[in-house]
């Protein structure tokens, strides 16, 4: 269900803004699981996405692209510090 409803956000964002450059995925679940990431962009090939799930199953740190060359859609991991934004943020409202 969870990979259904990001594939259908995904989707209709695009529509409402004529298309994608990017997918990103980030923060826990979208640095970390490879089957997430896949299976949320399962049948949207339509939309030009294409996944190099070989370079996608491979677990690195850091940022990682992980769309094929011919892909009309950018796809990447980003990592992120979801402790550091909250410790600024906390920071900044304290001050």
């Amino acid at each position: 269900m969870m990979t259904y409803r990001i594939r259908a956000y995904i989707a209709s964002y695009a529509a409402a803004m004529g298309g994608v450059d990017m997918i990103c995925f980030t923060g826990g679940i979208g640095e970390n699981s490879n089957l997430i990431r896949s299976k949320s962009l399962e049948g949207l090939g339509f939309m030009g996405v294409e996944l190099d799930e070989a370079v996608n199953s491979v677990r690195k740190k850091g940022s990682v692209k992980l769309s094929t060359e011919t892909s009309k859609v950018a796809i990447y991991k980003i990592q992120t510090n979801e402790e550091l934004v909250i410790a600024r943020d906390t920071l900044a409202i304290v001050k």
